[in-house]
Formats: C-alpha cells, sequence, structure tokens
C-alpha cells in the first residue's frame, strides 16, 4: 500500500516542482534582463532604481535551483526500474551541470551591485556567458535526455516529444546568439510539468 501511494504522488511531485522552478527562472531571468541588459556596455553601473531586480533575481536563484533538483528527482523516481542507465547517466549529469552554471552564473551577476568600487566590466559579460553558453547548452542536454526517458516509457506523447527535440535544439544552436532565449527552458519544464499533472490527475487510483 505504501509503495503504490508513493508511486501515485511521485508525479504529482515532479509536476509541482516543475511548475515553481519555470516560475522562478523565468522570474529570475526577466528581472536580470531588464535590470543589466545582455547589450549595455560591461562597464556600465546598474541604475539605483533596477539594483532591487538584481537583488531578487539573485534571491530567486538558488530555490529555483532546489525545486530543479527535486523535479529531476521526481522524474527519476517516475522512470523506476526501467529507466536505461546510459540514459540516466546523461540525464543526471546534465541536470546537476545545469544547476552548478546556473549559480555560477547568479553569483557573477552579483559583482554588478558592488558600490564602493567602480564597476570592473568583467561581472555582466562572465555573467551571460556561463548562463547562455553553458547552462543552456547543459540544459539542452538535460531536455533531450529527458524526452528520450518519456518516449521509451510511453508517458511523453509525441507532440511532447517533439517539442522536447525542438526545444533542445534552439537552446544548443541560438541560445548564446539570440536574448531572452533562456526563456524557452523554463517554458517546455512548464509544458512538461502541466503534462505530468494532468495524466496524474486521470490515472485511475
Amino acid at each position: 500500500m505504501e509503495s503504490t501511494t508513493t508511486r501515485m504522488r511521485t508525479p504529482r511531485a515532479a509536476g509541482t516542482a516543475g511548475l515553481v522552478f519555470a516560475g522562478l527562472l523565468a522570474a529570475a531571468i526577466v528581472l536580470m534582463r531588464i535590470a543589466v541588459p545582455s547589450g549595455s556596455p560591461a562597464d556600465a553601473p546598474v541604475a539605483e532604481d533596477d539594483r532591487w531586480a538584481v537583488r531578487v533575481a539573485l534571491e530567486i536563484v538558488p530555490f529555483a535551483g532546489i525545486f530543479f533538483l527535486w523535479f529531476m528527482g521526481a522524474l527519476r523516481a517516475q522512470a523506476g526500474e526501467a529507466e536505461d542507465r546510459f540514459v540516466a547517466t546523461v540525464f543526471l549529469g546534465s541536470g546537476f551541470l545545469f544547476v552548478s552554471a546556473l549559480f555560477v552564473a547568479a553569483a557573477a551577476a552579483g559583482t554588478v551591485l558592488q558600490e564602493s568600487v567602480p564597476p570592473s566590466g568583467f561581472g555582466r559579460p562572465f555573467a551571460y556567458t556561463v548562463l547562455s553558453t553553458y547552462a543552456m547548452r547543459m540544459a539542452a542536454v538535460f531536455v533531450f535526455a529527458t524526452s528520450a526517458i518519456g518516449r521509451r516509457l510511453g508517458i511523453f506523447p509525441r507532440p511532447l516529444v517533439l517539442l522536447g527535440w525542438v526545444t533542445g535544439l534552439v537552446l544548443l544552436l541560438v541560445g548564446s546568439g539570440v536574448p531572452w532565449s533562456e526563456l524557452v527552458f523554463p517554458f517546455w519544464v512548464l509544458v512538461v510539468s502541466l503534462h505530468i499533472l494532468r495524466t496524474s490527475l486521470r490515472r485511475p487510483a
């Protein structure tokens, strides 16, 4: 009875954690993009009216990472013994690297709030490079691995698998060159989470 209840709760945990992560990451990206535009001079100080946005974004990122790890764990638990070790390794490795790169980018972005020293012009481009070049490409690998697992287990319909491949290609090929393309990843997590929640609610007890 306990194992059955756990299996019923796992999809809901994955869907809920995914929804929270998608909202937090999207909010952090929007706040940072508005307060610190990528096209602005690297040594330009952040306006006083925009510093609150940077602070809020930096506070949001750790919680986004926590909920993403919860999302990963619940998805892997849902796969159970049917998971492929190779795909599961890529799934876990890319997820961990994404969270690590996300935290590094947030830490680098925090340097723009230094008020006692002149801006060095290092933190802003470094943060955007880590986020768009490394974190988003690890997110692309995570999307590919998750879509492969969902297709193999039959828990993702064909349109959702296709959306995953398109999302992964966008993040992999154009992520570093197109501003705001980072929002594609939380959008994909949102769609996947809504599908998981809807499927779990329809599943008979």
